[in-house]
Parts: structure tokens; sequence; C-alpha cells
């Protein structure tokens, strides 16, 4: 009892000592810059509305700095904006803008550096090299924050929001448009990105790499140049995203390289050049997924092993599966396949007859896109139905051998 009394007395102590400190034109402390010297651990600083063009800030205080609506933070296309560097830091509401850039170092409007407990949230960066970078840090949380660039080319344009070897980091609820990639990671583990929305980005609108463990639910990704990369990771769940409309001659709803032990469910895929393309990656469990009107639906290379692809709807896809080997090392079994043309006899729901997804037609594309122009012509058909009637190039042990009659509800 008498240490609960003294940890209160403390808890109450701390309260009572910090201090809301109000920063701006017309205040007796008018910059930023003064009310962060100003400031003590626990302490907070509220920015008046107005224009503040006060260089880079480097905060390594436990403070919360707020933005009151119209508060912004200018850098002229020359400085970073913040630096924060500590623990239990917050900033909140502010808007930042004209960021500076540089060939040599990665310019960003807020910058976190060896940093534990960091929040940004509810703030605006427009027109910035790299919006937020964050490096060697843990338990950063990056929440309800605008994210506009303004894109050039793939050199001159950073990421959105970036990590770099971080650990338990939570992306949630951003929208994060018009840079390089929108979300990149590289050396971050346990993880979690939920909610965002990644769209119209030059090259991927989420980029990770060498990063394990994370975690990816209920974010879209909508018409990025190449889609979604994900490289050189393992234990890797992506559950309930959308990837939408990524169309190009190298984009794909996501490019799987050197993937293994990781979970695929329950997303959908519409309107990709590619649904996914995977390759090099093992143990892969892609279940319960909706792919529609792709142009593949699936890419699974021969280098690909013990994937197994269970229970997932393919509809309106130009080609439903595409390798490039005649030997298959991964299960498909019990999905729905809109081109099958089998029947169900004993009314169970499952076809009495084998489905084989790839198409000799996807091979000859495979090997001379430029063939593609045949598509739907009398003698693509043809072969089509004559490689079905005695399979000889297409791979024999890539099969369903319970294709679904009708779709799975997901």
């Amino acid at each position: 009892m008498r240490s609960l009394l003294t940890i209160w007395l403390l808890i109450l102590a701390h309260s009572s000592s910090a201090t809301l400190i109000v920063a701006g034109q017309g205040q007796r402390v008018s910059t930023l810059q003064q009310a962060v010297a100003l400031a003590k651990d626990g302490d907070s600083i509220l920015l008046k509305k107005g224009l503040y063009t006060e260089g880079n800030i480097l905060v390594r205080k436990a403070i919360t700095l707020l933005g009151e609506p119209g508060a912004i933070l200018d850098g002229q296309k020359k400085t970073e904006l913040l630096t924060l560097s500590g623990s239990h830091i917050t900033v909140k509401g502010l808007v930042l803008r004209n960021a500076g850039y540089s060939a040599l170092n990665d310019y960003a409007a807020i910058k976190v550096v060896d940093a534990h407990q960091v929040t940004i949230e509810q703030c605006t960066v427009e027109n910035a090299y790299f919006a937020l970078h964050i490096s060697n840090t843990t338990r950063a949380t990056i929440r309800n924050n605008k994210i506009i660039g303004s894109p050039a080319s793939e050199q001159l344009t950073g990421n959105g929001i970036h990590l770099w070897k971080c650990s338990g980091a939570v992306i949630e609820k951003n929208y994060v448009t018009g840079h390089r990639d929108g979300i990149y990671f590289e050396f971050v583990t346990g993880s979690t990105i939920r909610n965002n929305t990644s769209e119209r980005n030059l090259r991927y609108g989420l980029h990770f790499m060498f990063s394990h463990n994370d975690h990816y639910t209920n974010n879209t990704f909508r018409k990025n140049g190449a889609g979604v990369a994900v490289m050189y990771s393992k234990k890797v769940t992506m559950e309930g995203n959308h990837f939408e409309e990524n169309w190009g001659a190298s984009a794909y709803g996501i490019l799987l390289k050197e993937l293994t032990d990781g979970r695929i469910e329950h997303n959908t895929f519409h309107r990709n050049t590619v649904g996914i393309y995977m390759e090099g990656s093992s143990r892969m469990e892609v279940r319960r997924n909706s792919f529609r009107n792709n142009g593949w639906a699936l890419k699974v290379q021969a280098s690909c092993d013990d994937n197994n692809f269970l229970q997932n709807n393919f509809t309106g896809n130009t080609f439903d599966v595409a390798t490039n080997g005649t030997m298959m090392l991964n299960t498909f079994s019990g999905n729905y396949w809109d081109k099958y043309e089998g029947y169900d006899l004993n009314k169970d729901g499952i076809g009495d007859v084998p489905y084989f997804p790839v198409s000799v037609y996807s091979m000859v594309v495979e090997q001379n896109p430029t063939t593609l122009i045949l598509l739907r012509s009398f003698i693509v058909s043809l072969l089509d139905k004559a490689e079905k009637a005695i399979p000889v190039i297409t791979p024999a042990n890539l099969v369903d051998n319970q294709p679904l009659i009708k779709p799975i509800a997901l």
C-alpha cells in the first residue's frame, strides 16, 4: 500500500510539473525553436497558426509538439524541418511543406534517428523529398497522416514513409501519394502496416526487403507504377489488402521474390497486369483470395516450391496461371476457376475431372511476348483445346484435382 502511494505521489508530482508552452506570433515565445529550448521532459508545445521558416529544429526531449490548425513549417526547399532523436516524442497536427533536397543525403520533412516510442500523427506533409524518414528506432507510431509528394523521376523523388533498421513500428491510417515508394521497409521486424492507402506512386505502393515477422492488413495499393514488392523476407502475413489497377509492362499486384513461410489470405487482386508474380519463394500459403480481371492472376516461376494455393476464386482473368518451366512443385487444390468446363455428377460441389489452369498459349507468350497479339484468335483457341486433350507442353502436374463448381464466399 505504501509503495502504491509513493508511485501515485511521483506521478502527481510529474504531471503537476509538466508545462504547456504556447509559441507563435504575438506570444511571449515567438518561435518553435525557442519553445523547444525552453521545454523540459514531459512538457507540451502548442504552435499557434502561422507560417514558420526556422530551418531544421532538433528535438531530443520527451515532449509533445501540437500544431494549431494553420500552423505550417516551411523548409523553403532548402532544409529539413524536424529531427527527432530520443524517446517519448510526439508530433501532432502540423503542416510541413517544401523540405529541401540533397543528392548526397536523404533529406526529409521529419527525420527520426536513434529513437524509441516516437509518435507522428495527424500531420500533413507536402512537397518533400522524403516525407518521414525513420532509422534505428523502436516502437514508432505513424498514424493518420496525409503525405503528398511532387513526383519527378525515381532518382529525384524519395519515399513517403521510409523505415530502416526499426522494430515494433505501427503504420496505420495514412494516405500516401506522389512519392517513389509509398511505404518502404528495410531491415524492419515485428511491425504492423494496416488501413493505409498508397496510390499513384512512381514505383511501389509498398516495398520491403529483409524485413521479417511483419503484418500487412487491410491496406489499399492502387495505380502504383509497379505495384507492391516483397523481397528477401520470411514469416510475413498479408491479409485483407486490396491490390488494384497496377498496370504496365512490369507491374504487379505483388511481386514476391525469395519469400518464405508467409501467408497471403483474404486479399483482392483486381485489374493488375499480374496479380501475384512469385519467384524463388517457398512454403507460402495463398488462401481465400479473389483474383478478378487481371492479365495474369498468377505467375509462378519454376524456382518456387512447396507453396499451397487453396480455396481462391479466379474470375475474368485473361490467364489464370503461367509458369516458365515444365516442373511444378506447388499444390493447387479446392480453387474456383471460371474457365473450368467439367461437371459434378455426385453434386458434392467439386468437379469430377481435374482442371489444368496453365494454357499452352500462356506458355508461348511467356517465351515470346509479341505473340500476345494473337490473343482471342481461332488458332489460339484450337491450340488450347488440343493441349487440354493431350498435354505435351504445359506442366502435367500443375493441376487442381478438386476444382470447385461455385465460387467461394469470401
